[in-house]
This record gives C-alpha cells, sequence and structure tokens, in this order.
C-alpha cells in the first residue's frame, strides 16, 4: 500500500497567518492526499503560484477597497520610490478608496503605513499569502523527495520540484527585501530578515527573525536546486517555471548579494535560452510591450497592481478633467526626465495627455477585452537579465564587456542607440539609470534604491533624498493647491522607513519573538 501524505494548506499558522481556530476549520476543509507526482502538480497548481486578480473590468471605476486588507498584491510597493507622484483632481466625488487616501501613509513613509490618510487601519494580507504559499511549498519539496524511489514519471517529478523550489525562493525574496534589512555583505550574518522555514511540518513554536545571510543562502541554495531539476523541460508557457527563469532569479539575487562572478555566470545561463529583446523600432502604437506572450517575458504570475494604484486612461479623457481615477498617482517628472531624446520607451512605456503620464507597458488600457494582461506582481524579462550582467561587469571593472551588454538592449530601444562613452563609477551610474528606465513599475525600483544604499563599492551619496508633494484640496473654487512636502532620508539615517512592518497579528502570535523597529512620525515640510 502507497504511502499517503497529508498536505496542510495551512501549515505555517505559528508564523502568525492565522488563529488557532480559523486553522482548525481549514484543516477539516483542506486537507489532501498526495500519493503521486500528478498530485503534487495539481497541488502546486492549485495553491502555491500568486492568483490572478483582475484589475481592471469595462465600464465601471476600479476602487482600493481596504476593509478587508488589499486583495491585490504589495500595490504600495510602487508608491514608495522616487518614479510615482501624487495626481489631483477637483470635480469628482471623492471616495475613500481611492488609491491616495488608502496607500496615503506609504507614499509618505508614515509611522503606520497601513494607516490610510483618513485614519483606518487595514490588514496586511500579503505576509499571510507569501507564508501559506511557502508552507504549502515545503510539502511538496518534501514529498517530491521521498518519492523519488517509486514515482514512475520522473520528469514530472523534477519538474514540481524545480517549479516549488523556484517559486519558494522567490516568495523569500519578496519577503526579504519588503520586510528584512537590505542585503549589505558587512553586515548581513546580523542584519535583521524574515523567519525562515523550510521544514514540512508543522511546528509548535515562537519564530524569530532570521538574518538577511541566512535568508539569501536558502533562496540561492533553491535557485540552484531548481535549475537542475528543470533542466531540459521546457515550461508550456511563460505561466510555468523552466531553467531559464530560476538562472535569470538567480542572476538578480546574486547582483544583490555583490556576488558579481556568480551573477555573471547565472546571467550567461538564462541568456542562452530561446528569448530575445522586443524592437521598439518595429512597436506600433496601442501594441502590448510587457506581456505573457513577449519574446522578452521569462516569467509571470500574479495580477497587475499598477492599474489600480496609476491614474486609469479611459476614452472618455478628453476635457479639462479625466473621468477615470483621480486622487491616484501618475509617473514622475523625475522619471520622465530620465529618458533621453530619442529614447522610444518614452512613448511605448507611457500613455501621455495635458495631464499626466500614464504607465502603459502592460496592456492597451482601453481595450477591456485584452487577454495579454501581464501578471507584473512577479515577472522575469530578458533586458533585467542584460542589466543585471552589464552591472556586475561594470562592478568588476569590466567596463568594455558591460558596454557590450548595454548595447544589446539600447540598439531595441533606440532608432540610433546613443554611445556609452561613460566608465567607472559613471558607468554604473548609467546602468543604475537603465534599470530605472527599462524596468519601471514592475517592482524593481524600490528594491535597487534599498541595496544601492548599502553597495559596498559605489552607495547612495548621504544626501540623496526622495521628495513627495503633498496636496490639499479647497472646497469653494474645487481645486488642488501643494501645500508642502514629505521627504525621505538617506538609508543611514532613517533605515526604519525603508522596510515595512511585519504586520501586528504576526508580532502578537510570536509572543515577543518578531520585533519592528519603530518607525518615525514623518512630519509634512512647508513650502
Amino acid at each position: 500500500m502507497k504511502k499517503r501524505v497529508l498536505i496542510y494548506i495551512l501549515s505555517v499558522f505559528s508564523l502568525g497567518c492565522v488563529s488557532c481556530g480559523d486553522f482548525l476549520d481549514e484543516y477539516s476543509q483542506n486537507q489532501r492526499y498526495a500519493e503521486t507526482a500528478q498530485d503534487l502538480d495539481e497541488l502546486l497548481r492549485g495553491e502555491c503560484f500568486m492568483a490572478f486578480q483582475s484589475s481592471y473590468s469595462s465600464n465601471t471605476q476600479e476602487t482600493m477597497s481596504y476593509s478587508s486588507g488589499l486583495t491585490m498584491n504589495y500595490p504600495w510597493l510602487h508608491v514608495m520610490d522616487d518614479d510615482a507622484e501624487e495626481f489631483v483632481s477637483g470635480g469628482l466625488t471623492y471616495t475613500a478608496n481611492y488609491p491616495r487616501n488608502v496607500l496615503g501613509s506609504f507614499y509618505h513613509w508614515g509611522a503606520d503605513p497601513f494607516l490610510t490618510l483618513e485614519n483606518a487601519q487595514y490588514k496586511d494580507n500579503d505576509w499571510e499569502k507569501f507564508y501559506k504559499h511557502i508552507g504549502v511549498l515545503n510539502s511538496i519539496i518534501y514529498m517530491a523527495d521521498d518519492f523519488r524511489s517509486k514515482e514512475e514519471d520522473i520528469e514530472l517529478l523534477n519538474r514540481v520540484e524545480g517549479e516549488a523550489r523556484f517559486l519558494r525562493a522567490g516568495y523569500y525574496f519578496l519577503l526579504v527585501n519588503i520586510y528584512g534589512m537590505p542585503y549589505c555583505k558587512a553586515t548581513a550574518s546580523k542584519d535583521a530578515g524574515v523567519p525562515l522555514k523550510v521544514t514540512e511540518h508543522i511546528e509548535d513554536k515562537y519564530f524569530n527573525r532570521s538574518s538577511v545571510e541566512a535568508v539569501y543562502l536558502q533562496i540561492v541554495a533553491d535557485l540552484q536546486r531548481a535549475a537542475v531539476c528543470l533542466k531540459g523541460i521546457p515550461p508550456s508557457s511563460t505561466l510555468r517555471v523552466g531553467a531559464t527563469a530560476a538562472n535569470a532569479l538567480l542572476s538578480r539575487v546574486y547582483l544583490y548579494m555583490e556576488n558579481y562572478e556568480a551573477c555573471i555566470a547565472a546571467a550567461n545561463e538564462a541568456m542562452a535560452g530561446t528569448y530575445s529583446v522586443m524592437d521598439l523600432n518595429n512597436w506600433t502604437s496601442g501594441q502590448n510591450v510587457v506581456s505573457w506572450t513577449s519574446p522578452e517575458t521569462i516569467f509571470t504570475q500574479g495580477g497587475n497592481s499598477v492599474i489600480l494604484t496609476f491614474l486609469s486612461y479611459s476614452s472618455g479623457w478628453s476635457g479639462s478633467t479625466p473621468i477615470s481615477q483621480a486622487l491616484s498617482f501618475q509617473a514622475s517628472e523625475d522619471l520622465l526626465q530620465c529618458y533621453a531624446a530619442g529614447d522610444l520607451r518614452r512613448t511605448a512605456f507611457f500613455k501621455s495627455s495635458l495631464h499626466a503620464a500614464i504607465p502603459d507597458k502592460y496592456k492597451t488600457w482601453i481595450d477591456y477585452s485584452d487577454t495579454d494582461e501581464v501578471g507584473m506582481d512577479f515577472l522575469i524579462r530578458l533586458p533585467e537579465v542584460i542589466l543585471n550582467k552589464a552591472e556586475a561587469l561594470a562592478m568588476l571593472n569590466r567596463d568594455g564587456e558591460a558596454k557590450t551588454e548595454l548595447e544589446k538592449l539600447l540598439s531595441k530601444r533606440f532608432a540610433v542607440a546613443p554611445s556609452v562613452t561613460e566608465t567607472g563609477e559613471a558607468l554604473i551610474d548609467f546602468i543604475r539609470d537603465e534599470r530605472r528606465r527599462e524596468l519601471c513599475f514592475e517592482g524593481h525600483r524600490w528594491f535597487d534604491l534599498r541595496r544601492y544604499a548599502v553597495n559596498s563599492i559605489r552607495p547612495l551619496p548621504e544626501n540623496f533624498r526622495i521628495r513627495h508633494q503633498n496636496n490639499d484640496y479647497e472646497a469653494n473654487s474645487m481645486t488642488w493647491y501643494e501645500n508642502g512636502y514629505y521627504e525621505l532620508n538617506a538609508y543611514t539615517q532613517d533605515h526604519a522607513a525603508w522596510i515595512v512592518p511585519i504586520p501586528n497579528y504576526a508580532i502578537e502570535f510570536n509572543r515577543g519573538e518578531l520585533q519592528n523597529e519603530i518607525r518615525p512620525n514623518r512630519e509634512l515640510i512647508r513650502n
């Protein structure tokens, strides 16, 4: 008789995902027995990938309801950096579910970012979702090893284990970069990361923070194993994982760790695949640049919170006031000024009007029937891999090789690609700016700024600041006006504000074993 293994869907309850009562309820409804690799594959597809949340629908004003926590994945990630700024407009009925209110405390780097501007508290659902996925993945990885002596379809088992390890690595990467300190080579072994649990069994204990180094080493180990398991097994689509995706993510992780030689090696493995950079010289208006069918897209999952977070375009936007989302966010002027004359991305990545510039990389905003909307919550594209390698080469003073990599990208982003003449630190800065231009609104900028802040070779200067303008409403004239700004100081001076606090429900459940550094209150600076 085959061994039956019980899977606990909510096996990480001790991290604070659910209450004891909730866990018992879920246990009775969500237990499953896995006996074959096919069973594991079904569980993987059903429980371990990020859910796709429809982000836009025809003829409706989408809102950002926070009553039970946001359903979309971490939309606030896009408003803390210098690529976003407020868009406000009079003449529209205000609702508390507009992004400006819901995400305002993140935009202002407030002491409690999950407190709306109207002082309503909402739940951080992302922590819970990450650890629920990881709990199931732990069981799948354990069972994949247990099944090897009796499973006939070894290729399927390898694919399941490879995808499971990739996903676990990816979720821990997001967790540690959201809730933990950035990876600093000198202090990573002591810096606070996130709780690390990779065993399949339920542990009756309270969890504390593992070090940043420990979390990263686990990520690397999982991705290395994933690349081995998935070698020679092509993914069925960009919604499934292959060896190229594992190596691409590994190049990102090594870059963050300042392991530049390893980053280059992983990038080379990823670039040996069948993917190619889309030539924007052949782009036509309305065409998706980033999609799950693009030759650049290596892997994608989740929804697209950008569409809900930023000002939405509609066919009715022709007057002095947009009829779609106001009290929202738009691409910052600082970002737009980064694009040189002749850079085709300025037109292809944004939809401009008299009112604002809207991130428009992902889909045709007025085409509600578009079925090629990419999941940007977890997105890997070939241009990122190229830039990972270029930055690693520049950090090793291999400037000529770095420029060669840059040319692979720039030749597809300009009608006549400019010559890269920078060297040394100036070249590093150019590559960082290129990452900002190419990867904007894909969840990279905030993480990049964090790692730049602690980089051992080219750290951000001590005078680095991010300034976010604040606006007030004058009811009589029905107009908005600037009344000051909030400022985020350099990481060395303001580092608690560069880390999202672990949610209170996890803190309370773990009886104080988990701790957050106190985020300072942020005062409005008057103009």
